[in-house]
């Protein structure tokens, strides 16, 4: 590896800012990285010039955060071992002890991580935090410093620059915290921008904002884009070539549009067959071949052929000034799946919370099997709980971390005092044969398991009570998009096994075409439409509903 001065490396290069943009302002060559004795990276190559994008996309463990690390200078040392060489802007810069890479970070090569909730300070102001970011320009005097702040926060698309500076982070929905933290990597005018899933959390109509945003500064700028991502369907939408990753190889890489027509690998071709959006059709036939499919469509996006199992019916409510939800009506036919879709603050989750009870409307009524859930003693309430279970969002926070899992799945159970404890235990091991584990994972804990793996134990402990209804909120949003398919897989064949009813709550509307029946369209608590999944998507009415189907990445 060839060492370097430091004004070398910070200084352009005539060859980095070449004009057609083709000369390499990042090139990775044969890149290795190793954790101890466990190789995760092993030969990497790749490049990306001034004002281009390259996708780097794969699996959890596939070797992509990795990667990024290692061009930023992150990787842990003591405990890691990096190989190849990676030149920047016409110097290598692997080698370089902290002290002398820590002039490039912020600088020349910027970071948009993928959480902005972790990323920012949450006991100080986004002022106080652009300041430092605003510092790395070189430009000492604050109100020069606060001014080019404001600008950067305009140019990001946060239209009241002053409230934002003022903000703590909670404060700030995630779509705008996103935008603050792109706005704080671009004030010092880097050179290079790795961004790390940094839409992942987002809902599909920001996500595009950002993309878009991300899209507009890089060709204004000339920035160059390393852009990580699991989703092959956004990767081919913004990056120029794609390099697709498995176990830390390169299973194939080339211009995006070749990679996505027609890719040579199999895993890359198992990547594309797993994205929602350009496979809509994937489970239609496991829908069809649903005993209690819907047909006959009439008001609120019930159906005629099968009996109604969840009925909500003008359900309002209010906090303070606020309406959350504001008369909301749907029904969803038993043996069918029904999806909630909005972005956030559309009042999905407030809906949900008073399905199961958790909160009383302020108006209107909800029954599940014929029963109003609201207004009844706490056994009545109690009976009607038990079929109605819950999958919640994220894995890695729903389960206790110091349980077993036979102690997690056979929870229910010993709450509603189901049978003695040798039944308990075999209704363990069937809800968790069910989601294809074996025996071998009672004894282990969250800590031990995949994501995949820790939400098959949330769906095992669902069904443990073998209810009638399950709601499913967000639960495949934490996950890649191969493991997420394995999950709506199960889901379908227990669906079909079972006659299970679900209520689908998601922003993902790639996904909800995937599987859902019905669907009803929310934003700021009301109903903007409603109806079957093939009219909505094919025929939407709304402008908004409209503007949620444009955000989808697409399959072009």
């Amino acid at each position: 590896m060839t060492m370097t001065t430091l004004d070398t490396i910070t200084a352009p290069s005539a060859v980095a800012r070449a004009s057609d943009g083709t000369a390499p302002l990042l090139e990775v060559r044969g890149l290795t990285v190793s954790y101890g004795d466990t190789q995760v990276v092993r030969g990497v190559d790749f490049s990306v010039a001034a004002g281009r994008a390259v996708a780097l996309i794969g699996e959890s463990g596939s070797g992509k955060s990795t990667i990024a690390k290692a061009v930023l200078g992150l990787l842990p040392t003591p405990g890691s071992r990096v190989g190849g060489e990676v030149d920047f802007d016409g110097a290598e810069i692997l080698a370089l002890s902290e002290r002398r890479f820590r002039p490039l970070r912020g600088r020349r090569l910027g970071f948009i991580p993928q959480d902005p909730a972790t990323a920012l300070n949450p006991v100080r102001t986004i002022g106080s935090q652009a300041h430092e970011a605003a510092a790395l320009t070189g430009e000492t005097d604050a109100a020069v410093r606060r001014q080019a702040i404001f600008a950067v926060f305009e140019q990001v698309g946060l239209t009241d620059p002053q409230r934002v500076y003022d903000s703590y982070p909670h404060q700030l929905s995630g779509g705008m915290l996103q935008r603050v933290l792109i706005g704080l990597t671009v004030l010092p005018e880097p050179a290079l921008i790795v961004a790390d899933e940094p839409t992942s959390a987002l809902d599909v109509t920001i996500q595009k904002r950002i993309l878009d945003l991300l899209d507009t500064l890089r060709t204004e700028r000339n920035i160059g884009l390393l852009l990580i991502t699991h989703d092959l369907a956004i990767a081919a939408e913004r990056a120029e070539s794609l390099v697709v990753l498995r176990d830390g190889r390169v299973e194939e890489s080339g211009p995006s549009r070749e990679v996505f027509t027609t890719p040579k690998s199999e895993y890359a071709r198992l990547l594309r067959a797993d994205v929602p959006a350009l496979n809509p059709d994937r489970y239609r036939v496991g829908t069809a071949e649903r005993p209690n499919r819907p047909e006959g469509e009439t008001e609120g996006g019930m159906h005629g052929s099968a009996p109604a199992r969840i009925h909500v019916s003008e359900v309002s409510r209010h906090y303070g000034s606020v309406r959350a939800v504001d008369g909301v009506s749907f029904s969803v036919a038993a043996g069918t799946t029904h999806a909630l879709v909005g972005e956030s603050g559309s009042g999905k989750t407030t809906t949900v919370r008073m399905l199961l009870g958790l909160e009383s409307p302020d108006g209107g009524s909800i029954s599940v099997d014929g029963t109003r859930v609201h207004g009844r003693s706490k056994a009545d309430l109690r009976r009607v709980r038990r079929q109605l279970q819950l999958v919640y969002q994220n894995p890695f926070t729903s389960l206790d971390p110091s349980w077993q899992v036979r102690r997690i799945v056979g929870e229910p159970l010993e709450r509603f005092r189901v049978g003695d404890r040798a039944s308990r235990r075999e209704r363990v091991r069937e809800a968790l044969d069910a989601v294809g584990l074996d025996e071998r994972y009672l004894n282990r804990r969250p800590t031990d398991l995949s994501g995949g793996q820790r939400q098959r134990v949330a769906i095992a402990r669902a069904l443990a009570l073998k209810p009638e209804v399950v709601v499913l909120d967000e639960p495949t949003s934490a996950l890649d998009v191969t493991v997420q398919a394995g999950i709506i897989e199960l889901l379908t064949h227990l669906q079909r096994e079972r006659g299970l009813t679900y209520l689908f709550v998601s922003h993902d509307l790639a996904l909800v075409r995937q599987i859902a029946d019905t669907v009803t369209v929310l934003r700021r608590g009301q109903v903007v439409e409603s109806g079957s999944v093939e009219r909505i998507f094919s025929n939407p009415e709304h402008d908004y509903t409209r503007a949620l189907l444009d955000a989808v990445p697409s399959a072009d």
